[in-house]
């Protein structure tokens, strides 16, 4: 947003501004697109990622710059760090290194040295120290416990739940379900119904059950049900279970730990669809051809009894093996995904499969081996029917919009939204695409999803794919809730909405509200859609900084498994690179980490962004995205939570 400052005769800007650990800020100007640089000395103590409005003025060079004027919002004020005793003073140190200052504690109970998490109480000189309050003591640096919880902390999420929501769920739990709770809802207690899952799953929120039903017309039909935690019925607006979800918006999946969304006495029991146990669910079940062709739909509340848990490697081999437990269901059930996976990338999916590694830990959480993630048939089968669902509940949420009089809006909903690529970084992986030898033609400034999808195909099995899927995604737009329904262009879907998940996700129980509103009859007026907006905004701020977290929990654990490798080589991919290096990443651990350009022999490299390449002047050596390299560890910093590379000789 661009607001005119008339008294200064200049311009004042509106947005977030990016802050590096040197303390120099970069803000882009919404409208001309220019970046524009901001000096240490006009932050005004603005921090990465603060909201803030920025006055323009010239510099000496003629490029854009400008000083902080004002901070709207923090991104945050609470650090994870160490404290330093200097003379009789203690000073925080943050693990963030964007964080440019250290933060002045003026009373301090804990011990030098102490992993601690620290907010900012004040800060009125720029040119001074903040000073801050510790919250909580953490531990010592390296202890698994003080690095998770500090890292949790940050990101906006405790590892507790407030004491009132889990009283809630207590008292919830103990009512268990009464015949008023299953009164009224469709019976599939007798219908063949599974959960697939992870084999490390602590809850089920999603089963299917499956009956063959007559011919019809000499043509085979199946009764497929997406059965989901009712969730909802628990969690009412306006308790204080429904505050604490949409304060937190998501479950967050750490390297060693969940931190779930809701008590486990309701995630990991009441609410979760345990084999052998009557549960109470929202459903969406189709009649489908043997195309997979939708004949019927109905949606509404249901009670079920999952009659077997499934692990994925379990469910992989009953579809494959004749004579397992529900081996015909699971072979017809995978033989109709495949034809819906088919009919959507046929519609212009982008396919965003990408190889997956877990750590295995010991007793103390410290990495000791790595594992991949294997995705199969029962992986895909699950993929395509909870897709299934979630666009349907949007379509019936919507309503039918080529009936509805011009100008007529459509029901308020939250949407799970994906817009279009940007041109200019489409245009930045044609050229990258082009420089290893793929044709592309841009339609309407947009690669077609069905060239990205051959190309993907024909890297399948080569080293190369995973750093050409990562250029893929980082052109992608990010999915977004939105309250406004702009399709989801990933999925190629008109409609698209979170449905199946309501044990890990905030919007998911909204949705099932609006759902079971909306077919009851009940109108949501439009008074109401600005709280639908808080809510697509909060969740989508949290669902962001959960993934942070996560990413920032496995690139500590990928730093302490190199920790103890220093010296060790191993084969690599080039997954990145900048003006600074290369970024390389371990062919079988994924760990990732930087070759420095002062560290590359014998030239001088210059960067071309455009192609994503780094070039040496004089004996014109390339590197480039997705070339192999042969890479030693030359150090890890567990407190930036970094590993060095060179090239092995």
């Amino acid at each position: 947003m661009r607001k005119k400052n008339k008294k200064a005769g200049g311009k004042i800007l509106e947005g977030i501004i990016y802050v590096t650990g040197k303390g120099v800020g970069r803000f882009k100007d919404p409208e001309s697109g220019k970046e524009i640089e901001i000096a240490p000395e006009g932050l005004n103590t603005a921090l990465n990622g603060d909201t803030v409005t920025v006055a323009l003025r010239s510099s000496g060079n003629g490029m854009p710059a400008g000083k902080v004027a004002r901070i709207i919002s923090r991104a945050k004020n609470g650090f994870a760090g160490v404290l330093e005793k200097r003379g009789r003073e203690y000073y925080f140190l943050p693990d963030d290194g964007k964080m440019y200052a250290d933060i002045l504690i003026p009373k301090c109970e804990a011990r030098d040295g102490d992993k601690v998490f620290v907010k900012i109480t004040s800060w009125k000189d720029p040119r001074g120290f903040p000073e801050g309050k510790i919250e909580k003591v953490l531990g010592r640096p390296g202890e698994n416990e003080a690095e998770m919880e500090g890292i949790s902390l940050e990101k906006g999420f405790g590892l507790s739940l407030s004491s009132e929501s889990e009283r809630e769920a207590v008292q919830i739990k103990k009512a268990g379900i009464s015949a008023k709770d299953s009164a009224g809802r469709k019976d599939f207690r007798k219908t063949p119904t599974f959960t697939i899952d992870p084999s490390d799953a602590k809850d089920f929120d999603d089963a299917i059950s499956f009956k063959e039903l007559p011919s019809h017309g000499g043509k085979k039909e199946y009764e497929i049900g997406i059965h989901i935690a009712d969730v909802s019925h628990y969690v009412r607006p306006g308790s204080e279970l429904d505050r604490e979800a949409f304060k937190r918006g998501t479950s967050v999946y750490l390297v060693d730990r969940v931190i779930p969304m809701l008590p486990e006495s309701l995630s990991n029991d009441l609410c979760s669809l345990l084999p052998g146990k009557d549960r109470l669910t929202v459903s969406a079940v189709f009649t489908l051809d043997s195309e997979a062709k939708i004949i019927k739909e109905w949606f509404g509340r249901t009670i079920i009894h999952s009659h077997k848990r499934f692990t994925y490697e379990e469910a992989e081999k009953a579809i494959h093996a004749p004579g397992s437990q529900f081996h015909k269901e699971l072979s017809i059930l995978n033989t109709l995904a495949k034809k819906l996976g088919k009919r959507r990338f046929a519609h212009g999916a982008v396919s965003l499969d990408q190889e997956e590694v877990k750590f295995v830990l010991d007793e103390k959480g410290t990495p000791i081996k790595v594992v991949k993630k294997e995705r199969g048939d029962s992986n895909r089968l699950i993929e395509e029917f909870m897709l299934l669902a979630n666009r349907k509940v949007a379509e019936a949420i919507s309503g039918d919009f080529s009936k509805k009089e011009k100008g007529q809006a459509g029901n308020i909903s939250v949407y799970r939204v994906h817009n279009l690529p940007d041109p200019e970084k489409m245009a930045d992986l044609a050229v990258f695409l082009s420089g290893i030898g793929y044709k592309i033609k841009l339609k309407n400034g947009i690669i077609p999803s069905k060239e990205i999808n051959d190309i993907l195909e024909d890297l399948s099995g080569k080293e190369e794919k995973d750093a050409v899927h990562r250029a893929v995604i980082r052109s992608m737009a990010k999915a977004v809730y939105s309250t406004k329904n702009i399709g989801h262009y990933g999925l190629a879907f008109s409609h698209y909405t979170h449905f199946t998940s309501p044990i890990r996700r905030y919007p998911d129980i909204v949705v099932h509200r609006l759902l079971l509103d909306h077919l009851a009859g009940k109108k949501i007026g439009p008074e109401k859609l600005k709280m639908y907006e808080k809510i697509s905004e909060r969740s989508s701020e949290m669902e962001k900084r959960a993934s942070d977290a996560e990413r920032a929990s496995v690139k500590y654990k990928q730093a302490e498994y190199m920790s103890s490798r220093v010296g060790g080589k191993f084969e690599g991919i080039i997954s990145g690179l900048k003006e600074w290096g290369l970024y390389v990443e371990e062919k079988e651990t994924k760990c990732e980490g930087l070759v420095r350009v002062r560290d590359l022999d014998g030239d001088f490299y210059v960067f071309n962004e455009k192609k994503m390449e780094l070039v040496g002047e004089r004996k014109k050596k390339r590197y480039r995205l997705g070339d192999k390299v042969r890479i030693q560890v030359k150090a890890v910093d567990m407190e930036r939570r970094t590993i060095d590379y060179v090239l092995a000789k």
